[in-house]
């Protein structure tokens, strides 16, 4: 058990989803710029877009965390 508040647990679990946010806007601009090469990698596109689900399945995650913190009592 955590000493942690509400409010605590509530600004930890923001941070971790903006930093996952940032991550994914990262792999959007790496996968327009492969997108954007006169050749580009099958492979790399693949990586970039399994790296994204993964980012969107974390998302979910802290998602309920945060429901489940938000219904806690203050």
């Amino acid at each position: 058990m955590t000493t942690l508040s509400k409010e605590d647990k509530l600004q930890i679990i923001n941070s971790h989803k903006r930093n996952l946010e940032y991550r994914k806007y990262g792999l959007e601009l790496d996968l327009m710029q492969e997108n954007a090469k006169a050749t580009p990698s099958s492979e790399s596109i693949s990586t970039i877009q399994s790296s994204m689900n993964e980012i969107d399945d974390q998302l979910d995650a802290l998602d309920t965390e945060l429901a489940s913190v938000n219904a806690l009592a203050e």
